[in-house]
């Protein structure tokens, strides 16, 4: 299943009504008076939660939503009628950024969530709320303001179980394949994964748990290099972390130091997230001779002095996909029973997920502001190579 995971969209909320003028006109009353009503007020847009949806495709073919606008007032003290709400269908998982003022309006994270991003103009007075003991036949009326813009950049990050990680052609593409219905592109090239794809892997009878294949990460990725953000921001939403490292990498480099690469990038980019269960698995051991292999992954493990669980496996093949998988369930369901039966632990993990939250937005948020000013810088240097001799104009005057 391949994600959509960004876009770019503009919403417009409802203009206000404009306030009536009018006066009171029936026979027999000579001094009506004013009796102009107010206008209506406009149509608020709003980003609902659905979960219907798991891709923000929709949103390349249509970029613009508008609320209505409220109606005017009319005489005899009647108001105008207030426009409705214009209700947009997101999926659960959206962030939501003002891409002028780089402010992060929210997050929709729950079915049927409501988050207001543009908010409806207001409506207009009639001509009734000016009267007094001066002036009884008021002219003065306002007008509806008008409704907020906005254009938005929308990110969608999957919701996930467990999330991969490793270096591009480590191999996740490959494990999730092995594992689970999803058909991701696979190649001998780096970056063959750039949008995250979802696996729902079953293990026995009404079991399952979905993993997530990220694109994949090199050096620099937690600055905006690569693929950046477009790997990293989306483990925050994943309990567990398999970190699939090749033993073999066919450009001779150290997995040992491709391991503390992504090691480094994910504490740059969120402490909290490097704080995450993270299991390693040694990926393609069909690749070189078994012994080999054996004395590959021993030496990985004590380099690294790794204390967590290790797997050693061959995507490729399903060889130890089987045990691995066991082991992921087994692992889900004993921490769901136990967030179950522990408050402490459901808040516990929530307040986890929270701060990594603040983290990444922090973070993101520091990136689309250094490329603000970068951009900010690149226009004040095209503006200095004008010329106002260009525009000189010689005046000749008629004798």
């Amino acid at each position: 299943m391949q994600f959509v995971d960004e876009a770019r969209i503009t919403v417009v909320a409802g203009k206000g009504g404009n306030g009536c003028m009018s006066f009171r006109r029936e026979k027999y009353v000579p001094r009506g008076g004013p009796d102009g009503g107010d206008g209506g007020d406009g149509g608020n847009v709003y980003l609902v939660g659905d979960d219907s949806l798991n891709t923000l495709i929709d949103f390349r073919f249509q970029k613009r939503y508008q609320a209505s606008n409220g109606e005017p007032g009319r005489g005899k003290q009647c108001s105008g009628k207030a426009a409705d709400d214009l209700l947009v269908k997101v999926p659960v998982g959206t962030s939501v950024v003002d891409e002028e003022t780089l402010e992060v309006i929210g997050d929709v994270t729950e079915v049927g969530q409501q988050l207001l991003v543009a908010a409806a103009g207001r409506k207009g007075l009639g001509n009734i709320h000016f009267k007094s003991s001066t002036n009884r036949a008021p002219r003065q009326t306002t007008k509806g303001t008008e409704g907020e813009e906005r254009r938005l950049n929308l990110e969608l990050k999957v919701m996930a179980d467990v999330g991969l990680l490793g270096l591009p052609n480590a191999g996740k593409s490959t494990l999730i394949r092995s594992v689970s219905a999803a058909k991701p592109k696979v190649a001998n090239y780096p970056f063959t994964t750039l949008v995250p794809n979802l696996g729902v892997v079953k293990v026995g009878h009404h079991q399952h748990f979905v993993m997530a294949d990220i694109p994949g990460l090199i050096q620099g990725a937690s600055e905006g290099t690569g693929l950046g953000f477009k790997f990293l921001r989306h483990l925050t939403r994943c309990r567990l972390l398999l970190h699939v490292v090749d033993i073999a990498p066919v450009d001779n480099s150290d997995p040992v130091e491709n391991v503390r690469t992504i090691i480094r990038e994910l504490k740059t980019y969120s402490n909290t997230l490097a704080e995450r269960p993270r299991w390693l698995v040694l990926n393609k051991l069909d690749m070189i001779h078994e012994e080999e292999a054996e004395e590959a992954c021993e030496k990985i493990v004590s380099e690294l002095n790794w204390q967590g669980p290790v797997f050693r496996i061959s995507a490729i093949s399903n060889q130890g996909t089987e045990r691995l998988s066991q082991a992921i369930m087994t692992w889900l369901l004993e921490r769901r029973a136990e967030e179950a039966e522990n408050p402490e632990a459901a808040e516990a993990e929530a307040q986890m997920r929270e701060r990594m939250e603040a983290e990444a937005v922090a973070r993101v948020e520091a990136w689309l502001n250094r490329r603000h000013k970068r951009k900010t810088a690149e226009e004040d240097e095209d503006d200095d190579d004008f010329d106002d001799d260009d525009f000189d104009v010689d005046v000749e005057y008629a004798r």
